[in-house]
């Protein structure tokens, strides 16, 4: 979000994109951030030579842990951060030569409410299109309103509104300037399921407008709904792809074993070579096998000497859940 102030100078006339332009929104290449002095202890690299793009008119999603640098690297692209090294072209905009015209095209809702909690929607709406010089807005904000179903809370106070409606109010001042692109960084943490998928509508419908979406989660079930994701960890791309493709990349059959003692199993199993991919989710197990009909006896054989009870077994489809973990176990 900008800084909650009015601009000193007048910000450059928007220009125009061309719709000619490549179908890439957002290139990068080596693209890294860190923080101290190299060589320091205290130094932490949030980011590490990240490669990749994104399409015009998709949703991709950045998708890690907390501390993986999802929100260092979506405030690299929106540059509000100096990369240490690499490159990006956003929009056609490189991020460094032209950082301050790149601004007049992206939106960018942060993670925290940031928006004047003793101002009403309507005058949130309204800070925001100044600072945009977006000049007759007021079609635009009935518009905005009613898209995201404020309408009816105009006058309220910020302060007053639920945490799902502080962030459609949120997404609606990161739209006023009508950006090509919307950097969302966790837009949906601490939100109530109903608010959530309100929120997934409204994300919908903009793409449909073409409005490219780069949205940071730490939700696998909401990856599933980008067009392609990159699953980061440790300020490192681990894999960039669509979600499909990225199941796809683990050979095998996953089982799934509800049994007594989840922690307990996990640790007999994970012991043993040949039984060594297993994850534990809540009070179940999720076991890749080459050969279920001859691995699965042996695991059953195993759980049972060791009095764990086996309460259901069952081949599940790979889930981005089962990668992500994978991938961290093999870094």
């Amino acid at each position: 979000m900008p800084e909650k102030v009015l601009p000193d100078k007048v910000l450059p006339e928007k220009v125009p994109l061309d719709k000619a332009l490549p179908e890439k929104a957002i290139e990068i290449l080596g693209l890294k951030r860190g923080f101290g002095k190299p060589g320091e202890k205290t130094y932490v690299e949030a980011v590490s030579e990240m490669d990749f793009s994104v399409d015009r008119g998709e949703m991709f999603g950045i998708v890690g842990p907390d501390g993986a640098g999802k929100t260092t690297l979506i405030r690299l692209l929106c540059g509000i951060l100096t990369p240490s090294a690499g490159t990006a072209k956003i929009l056609g905009f490189d991020l460094l030569k032209n950082t301050e015209e790149l601004k007049r095209h992206i939106g960018y809702l942060s993670q925290r409410f940031s928006l004047y909690t003793d101002l009403t929607v309507d005058e949130n709406i309204e800070f925001f299109a100044e600072i945009h010089e977006v000049k007759g807005y007021e079609a635009r904000r009935d518009e905005l309103l009613e898209f995201t179903r404020l309408t009816p809370f105009r006058n309220r106070l910020a302060d007053k509104l639920s945490g799902g409606m502080k962030q459609k109010l949120a997404l609606a001042c990161t739209l006023i300037h009508k950006p090509e692109i919307i950097f969302l960084d966790e837009p949906t943490t601490g939100v109530d399921p109903v608010s959530r998928r309100d929120f997934w509508k409204i994300l919908s419908s903009l793409l449909h407008e073409g409005i490219t979406i780069v949205m940071a989660t730490p939700y696998l079930d909401e990856a599933e709904r980008c067009t392609r994701v990159a699953l980061v960890n440790n300020g490192k791309l681990m894999i960039a792809d669509a979600p499909k493709r990225i199941k796809d990349t683990v050979k095998g059959t996953m089982v799934e074993i509800v049994c007594a003692e989840v922690r307990r199993a996990y640790t007999l199993l994970k012991a043993q070579t040949e039984t060594s991919n297993v994850q534990a989710f809540g009070d179940r197990l999720n076991v890749k096998l080459e050969d279920p009909a001859r691995e699965l006896p042996h695991i059953l054989r195993t759980l049972e000497q060791a009095n764990i009870v086996v309460e259901q077994t069952r081949t599940v489809p790979v889930s981005l859940e089962n990668v992500f973990i994978s991938l961290m176990s093999a870094a």
